[in-house]
């Protein structure tokens, strides 16, 4: 792994923002590298306001949104709420939907089936809209491609109401609103919104149509956090403040549904990681492993004895994935090394019994194994459908729109990629996608990066650094965890690997005069570095060990190496 460390930002400016706040030098830099030069930035960074949210009717289309949603509303006609499978959809359904209902009574949703129908929009839930007496459609988190689509709905009398956040193509869905900041006609000033968020700026211009209040949507912002934190949106702007904000509801009066999903867990405080690796696997192991709308109806319960039965089933599916996962991951490991196709540009790897909802977490997996662009494919129906998963710094969805000819559709983004295409045209695309990554791929992005903020002493983190380093939170893209490097440590003699396969390392890093407990996830391999006080450097960021209701600070290890002399 590769150490870049972040240059130093100016010295003057570091310096006034230092006084000016009262604050380390140290955390000065890291707020300096995040932008943050004054006074008041400084405060509504450290104080994520409801304030800062724009008004959502600068959005392109909203009015006439709201007003047909009123009109539906007036007029009496069946609402369906339409999303996507994965966390970012689900959640947008049942915000949506749990808003509408608490107004009106005639709204309905739908998930499409992942293995049946696909992602986005399907002509199969228009036309289960169609027989159902749909007058209105609001899809969210998909359609801004929907083109055809919208067209088959309107033939059928259904009008259509999109909230994405997807690139748009060349022409838009003729589709009575489009709400979406990355239209190129649009004016809304923030453009990152998971499908969550735009979901929840209707909600936001429904109710200010209303004459209700801001506050009065709070409760339903522990569902657009989890989105934002599940669909790795930057945590920036107003991403920033709605997640904030909705982890206050997650620690203070969560849904019953989220709350059965974290569970009874050894934490005063859950956090955005808690959101990412505990309740987001487990809402998107419905859609991968049995359908959506079991994660739809968990989130949308109000008694928590349905939502804790709803949770042990979610919790099933998430086991029955895990399982499936390694599995799988251990049959593509073996398929690379039986191929002898170690020294590839990327990996390509494909078997038809293969599960196709975690294909996409075995991609990632081979990463961790081999760090090059990888494509895993399995056999859908009468076509082959894949993953594709990146490595930092490379677009694969660029890849793969050079290897279009092989495929029949693909889409996604920089760094996860879906695609199908027909079975006789495997060999000629692992080729093409071979030729163009070969190509494309500069041999610096071959080796895993890590971006160092700031190299300090262990004299640095005292209990004030470390308090305001947790108020830097929530994180994400583009106010990542701040990471560290400090040099020629020792372990205290006691360093062992741990976990069921001795993955993992724990031991104890000291510069002879203040020491700390340190876990490496993924670093046994490691000890050898540390054993018998030889000298180390040790880059990590700074979190909470929990255990036994006691709480202590620890050294999460991200990579170490013997010191340099």
């Amino acid at each position: 792994m590769q150490w870049n460390l972040k240059e130093k930002p100016d010295k003057a400016t570091v310096q006034q923002l230092a006084t000016a706040l009262g604050i380390p030098e140290a955390v000065a830099i890291l707020l300096v590298q995040r932008g943050i030069t004054s006074f008041e930035e400084a405060k509504d960074f450290y104080r994520p306001s409801l304030e800062a949210l724009h008004d959502p009717f600068l959005m392109q289309d909203m009015q006439a949104a709201v007003a047909r949603i009123e009109r539906a509303i007036a007029e009496e006609e069946l609402i369906m709420v339409y999303g996507d499978y994965d966390v970012d959809g689900t959640c947008s359904v049942a915000l949506m939907a749990s808003y509408l209902l608490q107004r009106y009574p005639r709204v309905t949703t739908y998930i499409p089936d992942r293995y049946a129908e696909g992602y986005g929009v399907s002509l199969q839930g228009i036309d289960f809209a169609h027989d159902n007496g749909v007058g209105l459609i609001i899809a969210l988190d998909c359609g801004v491609k929907a083109i055809d689509q919208v067209d088959y709905a309107a033939k059928k009398g259904i009008d259509f109401i999109i909230c994405d956040h997807h690139l748009p193509g060349d022409a838009l869905p003729n589709a009575v609103a489009v709400l979406d900041p990355k239209r190129s006609d649009c004016q809304y000033p923030y453009k990152e919104l998971c499908g969550c968020g735009v979901g929840f700026k209707l909600i936001q211009a429904l109710g200010q149509n209303r004459g209700e209040q801001l506050q009065d949507l709070l409760p339903y912002l522990d569902l657009v956090a989890t989105a934002i934190a599940a669909d790795i949106v930057p945590m920036t702007g107003e991403n920033r403040v709605l997640a904030a904000y909705g982890l206050q509801v997650v620690n203070e009066n969560p849904r019953p549904g989220i709350q059965a999903l974290l569970g009874q867990r050894d934490k005063e405080t859950y956090d955005i990681s808690d959101l990412v690796f505990v309740v987001a696997p487990r809402i998107n192991a419905a859609g991968r492993m049995k359908h959506g709308d079991y994660a739809v109806a968990l989130l949308m319960a109000d008694a928590v004895d349905s939502c804790l039965a709803f949770a042990q089933e979610i919790e099933a599916f998430n086991a029955s994935r895990r399982a499936t996962d390694e599995q799988i991951t251990a049959e593509a490991l073996a398929k690379i090394l039986d191929e002898q196709e170690e020294d590839r540009s990327t990996t390509v790897v494909y078997e038809p019994h293969w599960h196709k909802g975690v294909i996409g977490i075995v991609a990632s997996r081979l990463i961790e194994q081999y760090y090059r662009p990888t494509l895993v494919i399995t056999k859908s129906g009468e076509v082959l459908a894949g993953s594709a998963r990146s490595v930092s710094g490379f677009d694969v969805y660029e890849a793969l729109a050079a290897c279009k000819d092989h495929m029949i559709q693909f889409g996604g983004h920089k760094y996860a990629a879906g695609f199908t295409l027909e079975e006789a045209e495997y060999e000629n695309f692992k080729a093409a996608f071979e030729k163009v990554v070969g190509q494309t791929l500069d041999d610096s992005l071959k080796i895993p990066q890590i971006s160092v903020d700031l190299e300090i002493s262990f004299a640095d983190i005292t209990p004030k650094f470390y308090r305001l380093i947790k108020q830097f939170a929530p994180f994400g893209p583009g106010n990542r965890t701040p990471v560290f490097a400090t040099r020629n440590l020792t372990d205290s003699g006691w360093a062992k690997p741990v976990g069921s396969d001795g993955s993992h390392l724990k031991f104890k890093a000291t510069d002879g005069q203040f020491a700390f407990d340190a876990i490496g996830f993924g670093l046994g391999k490691k000890i050898d570095l540390i054993k018998e006080k030889t000298p180390f450097d040790l880059v990590y960021s700074l979190d909470e060990n929990h255990w036994n209701g006691r709480v202590s600070l620890q050294l999460r290890a991200k990579d170490l190496k013997k010191a340099e002399s």
